[in-house]
């Protein structure tokens, strides 16, 4: 960074402008160096630049750790990496004889083995033996099915991976497994969606094609973009049991459906009631509440609103004031406000204080309708009214208000619905019959004015509904719907969760669960739909009765209603309660309702519909109740809470007895995952890579509105301006797994996720790297070790080293904490476990140490302890690779099954077993664990960090090999270190010559430098010889002359007068982290100028 710049860019490719005090700073997009104006317009305009010298950055603080390279490596050009493609038969064991490619290749090592897994069987349990075991030997879940509207999304990625996990990690423990895949006819999802390229493609709608063809189009979209779903889900490596695929609409699912809704309507907890719900004018039906977005308007604010076209947007966030005139008294009025000018249309009272003097003497009174032939009573209210608010009058909308209807019910108001399903004005509405509603009360708001009733309109501060489906505002409407009553069965869920039958993890979620069941209301179901399950009630008509005559939405004919598991059912109970004989019943005219049950009826049945209830059967009595529903914590009461309810009632047995809830996935920026912001990623365009053309291509093929598209598209090119990279299902699944320590969201970040595929991809060169040395004859695998001693010291097998000791030490640690996180869902733990264990203890630590071993083992003079030696190692290192990857297996299924079947002589270990998914989970081995030995590795460490960063500060080039002292008083660390294999293993991965040791007051050596480790002990490193010294005091002064302006520069800036008040937060931050870097640097040049100088006298 250039001394007189004030920050670097945070990110050059987006700012590469930045405002000065009192000019523009311009940056080379690419190398963040600061550039001429010119230079930047020559850049935009695709004019190369000259060349210049690259201005040196300063290099990282010199505080250890990586080590200098002697001379800059020549450029080498590498060949394009071959290609590996996997040529086996759909549901054949992989081709892996003789193909090892040299790197991880994702697709390649992923390829064949979900339709293998499939094929075989595993994922499908024995029927007859779970039918004799108990509850605690087996495992069984069902995936919260997926909506059939499309394809996944990273929420469902994470969603697979948990539930994968656990089903994994239960059936290598031994348990008969179940997991029941399935999707959701999703109801008004499917329905929009359809309608929506129904549009789009053939210019047509739902009811010009009229219910059953619309119905088969629907059906239609299913059958491709279900099996899209089921590809996705296999790709991800879900082990489920994909001959019990279940969806919601199927016969026997339906048939379960039909039960309930019958079970409900006699034991008198389901009804027919006309009551205000949300409505989506553009669905034209009632929505449930988890279908509805809000958002909080501050003021006056311009929406577009689906089927309206007189205008782009319309007006909200005001409230319009107007007159009612008193009857038989023109020259008294009450001034009224409303958000909804339009409603007013159907108010019925104007309600008032009952000790409001100003009202008072007009209580009873009437007041003229300006548009309509209707008086308007006036009312006292002291529930509705404050009094000292506006004017203290408040119009009545009983019909289209929610606080309006119980007003209506306790002054018995009449309820007058002014708006169609389309949201268009009533007939009822006079001269605004007909009009959109927003069109209607911009004409509304004209009149008033040419009636001289029109009294100002001003902002206001309010929350708007939104329908998520479609964007439209919600409408409280009165309709007639079917309900149920779910108080007691309420009752019985939160008993459950209090008396610990039922157990929420987290924890912090029972308040949630607590808080909606004791104040549950009757859950509306019944939908104005197409698409679901059609309601089995019938409307019954006597002989001779018409349509005008008993009309079926008339309150008083509720009696007419009959429900029944077929037609026939209902017409029989028609017969007995309206006394016909049961030979006439044909002469009884039925009516289905035509209306369609809310989705979660049907998926609030799936955890024990999809085992064949309400019939007794076989996989109902092996595998009901299930053991664990896992999902997302949105849907604890829409979906959770009703599972539980319908199971208690229906089967009076809890569906699962503990719910884990996961978080929620938003993108980088906390933002939900919306297909209108463009940040949906499907899953295979993280496993596979996908460009960044196909991203967009993505969105142009949706049904996102064209102004929608423009926004999506740049939010795309924004996050994934080269595309989305491969990075293949396990780092994927591996990389969420991870992201679950955040806590209530997920904010994920792709990029990360490419960092796990080199994780895959260290795996992967270890496993190559151990395979050198495991493959050979003479070398046969066994579980020896397990029979190791649990003496802290010594062992059953002579020949073992500390370094041996040390990795089956934290081998037995890594096992018991993945074990226990896994058991109690805390899958990030795991992942850090497993990251930590196998970069920093196996790689590097463990196989470098080993290199010497296996190099002295194979030379010509070698003797028997050192092929002891080798031979023990090597049954170390493929314990610890074996193990680690049959730990890894839940997590990343792909990868361990293609290694673990690549162990050279695997089947003398596990000779019955033919896929890892089968082997044994590894279980904790007590008497590896060693506190001592792993004590003296932590110090062996911090010996090996303190080396390499003397290399680094003193530039000793890596080729040589340097003499090293310790420094102690300490009897137990120059014991630990005077260990011949700890010396031997600092040597190796210090890049030591010999290593000696001193007293703590003895004199520092001629040419030696000293770093302090610790209170007990500092490293000394000889550099005589090693370096140049002339040359290197030369060197450190040019560092210390080009630092010293940069650190000043800095210095002056922070302290100007206005500097935490003019410049933004982050520059302040970037330009505290540079300062900090550059006087560490600085710092560490001046300690070694003073120490090259000491030995230059």
């Amino acid at each position: 960074m250039s001394a007189d710049a004030e920050a670097i860019p945070l990110n050059s490719q987006v700012n590469d402008v930045t405002e000065g005090e009192n000019q523009k700073t311009y940056f080379h997009p690419e190398t963040g160096a600061k550039i001429s104006k010119n230079e930047y317009k020559k850049l935009l305009k695709g004019v190369p630049q000259k060349k210049e010298k690259k201005e040196k950055l300063p290099p990282p603080p010199t505080t250890g750790g990586d080590e200098v390279v002697e001379k800059k490596e020549k450029k080498v050009v590498k060949d394009p990496e071959q290609i590996f493609v996997d040529d086996t038969p759909i549901g054949d064991y992989k081709h892996i004889d003789g193909v090892f490619p040299p790197t991880y290749q994702p697709k390649y090592v992923e390829a064949a083995w979900q339709s293998w897994w499939e094929k075989c069987g595993f994922y499908k349990p024995n029927v007859e033996e779970a039918l004799k075991k108990s509850a605690s030997d087996k495992f069984v879940m069902v995936i919260p099915p997926p909506n059939v509207t499309g394809s996944l999304h990273l929420g469902h990625a994470l969603t697979t991976a948990i539930e994968d996990t656990i089903t994994r990690w239960h059936r290598m423990k031994g348990k008969i497994t179940l997991w029941v895949p399935g999707t959701d006819h999703a109801g008004i999802a499917t329905q929009s969606v359809v309608e929506k390229r129904l549009k789009k493609l053939d210019g047509t709608t739902r009811h010009e094609l009229g219910r059953t063809e619309f119905v088969k189009k629907v059906w239609e979209w299913k059958q491709t973009y279900g099996n899209k779903i089921t590809s996705q889900i296999r790709f991800l490596g879900a082990s489920v049991d994909w001959s019990r695929e279940a969806f919601t609409m199927d016969s026997n699912l339906s048939r379960a459906v039909t039960e309930a809704f019958v079970r409900f309507y006699e034991d008198g907890l389901l009804y027919r009631d006309t009551r205000l719900i949300n409505w989506s004018c553009a669905l034209q039906s009632a929505i449930s509440e988890i279908e509805v977005d809000y958002v909080d308007l501050e003021g006056r604010t311009f929406l577009a609103v689906p089927n309206h076209k007189q205008q782009e947007k319309y007006e909200f966030g005001m409230i319009t004031s107007f007159a009612y005139k008193v009857e038989a008294s023109p020259s008294e009025e009450i001034v009224v406000a409303t958000t909804r000018l339009e409603t007013m249309l159907g108010d019925t009272a104007v309600a008032v204080h009952p000790l409001d003097p100003r009202y008072t003497h007009l209580v009873g009174r009437y007041l003229l309708h300006p548009f309509v032939n209707r008086r308007v009573l006036v009312i006292a209210d002291d529930q509705l009214v404050d009094m000292n608010f506006g004017t203290g009058a408040v119009k009545v909308t009983p019909a289209h208000d929610p606080n309006d209807y119980l007003c209506g019910k306790r002054h018995n108001l009449e309820f007058i619905t002014v708006l169609n399903g389309d949201g268009s004005i009533a007939s009822n509405g006079g001269e605004f019959a007909g009009m959109m509603r927003y069109d209607a009360r911009l004409a509304m708001e004209a009149k008033l004015k040419e009636l001289g009733l029109f009294r100002g309109k001003e902002a206001n501060k309010m929350r708007l509904g939104l329908c998520s489906r479609s964007g439209d505002i919600i409408e409280p409407m009165l309709t007639p719907q079917w309900y149920v009553n779910c108080s007691s069965m309420a009752a019985r869920s939160v008993q459950a969760v209090r008396d610990g039958s039922l157990k929420i993890v987290p924890e912090m979620h029972e308040a949630t669960w607590y808080r909606w069941l004791e104040n549950i209301r009757d859950w509306c179901i019944s939908r104005q739909l197409w698409w679901g399950h059609r309601i089995p009630a019938y409307f019954v008509r006597l002989p001779g009765e018409s349509e005008a005559q008993v009309d079926k939405n008339d309150p008083t004919n509720s009696a007419r209603w009959f429900v029944g598991r077929s037609e026939q059912e209902a017409r029989l109970k028609a017969c007995e309660a309206l006394g016909v004989a049961p030979e006439l019943a044909d002469t009884l005219s039925l009516t289905q309702d035509e209306d369609v049950l809310d989705t979660w009826f049907s998926s609030g049945l799936f955890p024990f519909s999809v085992f064949g209830w309400p019939e007794e059967t076989d996989d109902f009595k092996a595998f009901f109740p299930t053991s664990l529903l896992e999902t997302g914590l949105d849907i604890l009461f829409f979906w959770v809470a009703r599972m539980v309810m319908m199971s208690l009632h229906l089967t009076n047995r809890l569906p699962f007895t503990t719910v884990y809830l996961h978080a929620m996935v938003r993108d980088k920026n906390g933002r939900k995952m919306s297909k209108s912001l463009g940040n949906v990623i499907d899953p295979l365009e993280v496993i596979y890579g996908c460009q960044l053309q196909d991203l967009l291509l993505k969105i142009d093929e949706g049904n996102l509105p064209p102004k929608e598209v423009v926004k999506a598209k740049e939010a795309q090119k924004l996050d994934f301006p080269n595309g989305i990279p491969e990075c293949g299902a396990d780092a994927l699944r591996f990389g969420l797994l991870a992201y679950t320590v955040q806590g209530r969201d997920v904010n994920l970040d792709i990029k990360r996720l490419v960092g796990y595929r080199q994780f895959c991809n260290k795996i992967w060169n270890a496993f190559r790297f151990a395979c050198a040395y495991i493959t050979e004859d003479s070398f046969l695998p066994s579980h020896d070790l397990l029979l190791l001693s649990s003496s802290s010291t010594s062992s059953s097998i002579s020949s073992i080293s500390k370094r041996d000791l040390f990795i089956l030490s934290r081998l037995h640690t890594t096992l018991q904490e993945v074990n226990s996180a896994i058991g109690s869902y805390l899958f990030g733990a795991a992942t850090t476990a497993l990251h930590s264990f196998f970069l920093y203890d196996v790689c590097d630590t463990y196989l470098e140490l080993l290199k010497p071993v296996f190099t002295a083992a194979a030379a010509s003079d070698a003797d028997q302890i050192a092929r002891d030696r080798k031979s023990t190692a090597q049954l170390t290192l493929y314990t610890v690779l074996e193990q680690f990857l049959r730990l890894t297996h839940p997590l990343m299924p792909f990868v361990t099954e293609e290694l673990w079947q690549r162990l050279p002589q695997r089947q003398l270990l596990w000779p019955e077993v033919s896929s890892i998914m089968l082997a044994p989970y590894p279980e904790p081995v007590p008497q590896w664990f060693n506190p001592l030995v792993e004590a003296d590795f932590e110090l062996l460490k911090e010996a090996i960090h303190g080396a390499r960063s003397l290399r680094s500060d003193y530039r000793i080039p890596n080729h040589v090999k340097a003499d090293f002292y310790f420094r102690s008083d300490s009897a137990v660390v120059l014991t630990c270190l005077n260990d011949d294999s700890i010396a031997q293993d600092f040597c190796t991965l210090a890049r030591g010559n010999f290593l000696r040791f001193m007293a703590g007051d003895a004199a520092v050596p001629p040419g030696c430098c000293v770093k302090v480790l610790s209170d007990q002990l500092s490293l000394l490193v000889d550099l005589t010889g090693s370096i140049d010294i002339p040359t290197e005091i030369n060197r450190l002064q040019k560092e210390r002359e080009r630092l010293t302006p940069l650190v000043d520069s800095y210095r002056r800036k922070m302290s100007a007068p206005g500097y935490e008040e003019k410049v933004p937060e982050a520059v302040r931050m970037v330009n505290k982290d540079n300062l900090v870097s550059y006087e560490t640097e600085l710092d560490a040049i001046k300690s070694a100028l003073e120490t090259f100088q000491r030995m230059l006298l």
